[in-house]
């Protein structure tokens, strides 16, 4: 057995469990290593090597987001890919694929297992065979209903102390909440009375890491995803992980070690394998999960879409522009996963800091009239503070904070033309890619907002409308993949390629790239306001000796102080390269 890798390892768990009663750091140590069958190899010498280039991207779906009768919705998906996104888009992140209970596939009950009714192994095996495959470790919580459960009330393994137990009687005053619900849940057990912790829902139930039975069991599961294709890990809800009463129990030293032991475990199975933390947080806590570049290989961009849809909806740009400023490059090794839609919604925590709260009500009052539902969190003083807003992202952008206006599609594109551009790995949900809107049957028979914006459809009806040159959806996806394929080929959008932000006023948005290898400039400008703008090209300081022009248009200008008209959320991406 390799000595280096094992003091590694040593090195992480001596730190998780410092506080704890585990002192056998050494045995432990092995036996992860030999779960992970990593026997007698040596550490990795490089660990910032960027394992993305300008290609890549991200698809996120459901297992069951295209139904047809008499076939597995996986074999669906499959076929959906094969013939919509292929030639686009090289990564797909399928949300939770295993048997479940509630919350859409994150209450699991058995990480081990395909969910029948999407599939089996072979059908996952199929699809990561030909995309990079994003799967979730939902790794805070289990279903209430699990086997793991059962055996923790009944006092048996594997189960027995799986779970983060606390007293009423406990100062839980400073625990942050994303929910409204009680954060115990009283259970019989064979012990007697316990209350067990939940921070999203009561059947899903918080594991209990300080028990290293719970990091080993997920330690087995990586490897079976691993040996099932899997090359991207989306740990979820990782900033919950480890409690301690007293504290806020987010974002602890020992969560931040926990998701460092886990890349040091992958990366040395799979070299080129990725995690990203899902950490739905102030953008300041969510940039620390990168710590020295030996932390998540990516992390969510959670304050874009909520300032991006704010940007398009009030037509100024300053707060994006600021932001922007703010964010530090990422490190070789480490990016930025940029989206702007998802299954959940538009998350409101990651704004705090960066849009005051008149303006966070005002974002949510103007998404209510476009159909968007409300999900709350526990705040101070047990106030009630909106959490996310639930709402398909084509609806969100069907006018301003003025009303819905014929100008929907060109917003809804200017909003992809700009997270397409920036720094950064770009994640698209499936139904901004065809343009689903609200689906209000869904989330009123589900009863949970969040269903607004997980439609399913039929396969036959979906292509339909994609084959029909009349249909909105065949005009979302056609220019999106216009505009998908036009990034892959641009060596300055590689997603650690330089970027600075440009000052062109409040209602032009612009940012500049330049490749790694300094060869090709892009200037990225968007149009964000309902109405014509002008963009003088000496404003972005074009080399004279250079011919320049719009990937998007393939206007060229010639002209150091030509002047350009900018049609109402029209985004340009002037370039001094033709890629090949």
């Amino acid at each position: 057995m390799s000595s280096a890798l094992t003091q590694q390892i040593e090195h992480h768990l001596e730190f998780i469990y410092r506080d704890t009663e585990v002192d056998n750091t050494d045995n432990l140590a092995a036996e992860l290593i030999q779960l992970m069958r990593l026997e007698n190899i040596e550490p990795i010498k490089n660990r910032y090597i960027n394992h993305w280039n300008e290609k890549d991207s991200i698809l996120i779906c459901y297992g069951d987001s295209i139904l047809e009768p008499e076939r597995q919705p996986l074999a669906s998906l499959k076929s959906f890919l094969d013939s919509y996104s292929k030639d686009m888009i090289d990564g797909v992140h399928i949300l939770p694929f295993y048997p479940f209970t509630t919350d859409d596939g994150f209450s699991v009950l058995d990480y081990s297992t395909v969910n029948p009714s999407l599939g089996d192994w072979d059908d996952i095996v199929a699809i990561a065979d030909n995309y990079s495959l994003m799967a979730d470790l939902v790794i805070n919580h289990c279903s209430a209903r699990s086997l793991w459960f059962d055996n923790f009330k009944k006092n048996r393994d594997p189960g027995r102390n799986f779970f983060f137990t606390a007293s009423p009687e406990d100062d839980l005053s400073a625990v942050v909440r994303p929910r409204t619900n009680d954060l115990l849940r009283e259970v019989e057990t064979a012990e007697g009375t316990q209350h067990v912790w939940c921070t999203f829902s009561h059947d899903q139930v918080d594991l209990n890491f300080k028990n290293p039975e719970v990091l080993k069991q997920f330690v087995s599961i990586i490897r079976q995803y691993l040996d099932h294709g899997v090359r991207i890990f989306r740990l979820d809800a990782v900033a919950f992980l480890w409690k301690e009463i007293g504290t806020n129990c987010l974002n602890l030293e020992q969560t931040h070690e926990v998701v460092r032991l886990l890349r040091s475990l992958i990366e040395q199975a799979r070299p080129d394998a990725i995690i990203i933390t899902e950490t739905n947080i102030p953008n300041r806590e969510n940039l620390a999960y990168f710590g020295n570049a030996n932390e998540a290989h990516c992390i969510y961009n959670f304050s874009l879409p909520p300032l991006l849809v704010n940007t398009l909806v009030t037509g100024s740009c300053d707060h994006l522009k600021q932001w922007m400023m703010s964010m530090p490059p990422a490190r070789n090794g480490t990016a930025y996963f940029n989206f702007i839609a998802s299954h959940d919604g538009i998350g409101l925590r990651p704004a705090e800091g960066l849009l005051d709260e008149q303006e966070i009500d005002s974002l949510v009052s103007t998404m209510q009239q476009f159909g968007g539902l409300i999900s709350w969190r526990n705040a101070e003083n047990v106030t009630r503070k909106p959490y996310e807003i639930n709402i398909s992202l084509f609806d969100a952008l069907q006018g301003t904070k003025d009303g819905a206006d014929e100008n929907g599609l060109q917003r809804f594109l200017c909003a992809h033309a700009i997270m397409l551009a920036l720094e950064g790995i770009p994640g698209i949900y499936i139904h901004s890619l065809v343009g689903t809107k609200n689906d209000y049957q869904r989330a009123e028979n589900s009863g949970h907002n969040r269903a607004i914006n997980r439609h399913q459809w039929d396969y036959k009806t979906l292509q339909s409308e994609l084959n029909d040159e009349t249909s909105t959806h065949h005009q979302v996806y056609n220019r999106l993949k216009s505009l998908f394929n036009i990034r892959s080929n641009q060596s300055a959008f590689h997603p650690n390629a330089t970027q600075f932000t440009l000052h062109l006023g409040s209602q032009l948005f612009g940012f500049w790239r330049q490749s790694m290898d300094r060869e090709q400039s892009i200037f990225c400008v968007s149009n964000i306001s309902n109405q014509m703008q002008t963009l003088e090209m000496s404003d972005l300081n074009l080399i004279d000796t250079e011919n320049w022009f719009d990937l998007i248009s393939g206007d060229t200008f010639n002209e150091k102080h030509q002047i350009i008209e900018l049609a109402p959320y029209q985004t340009v991406w002037i370039t001094n390269l033709q890629a090949q």
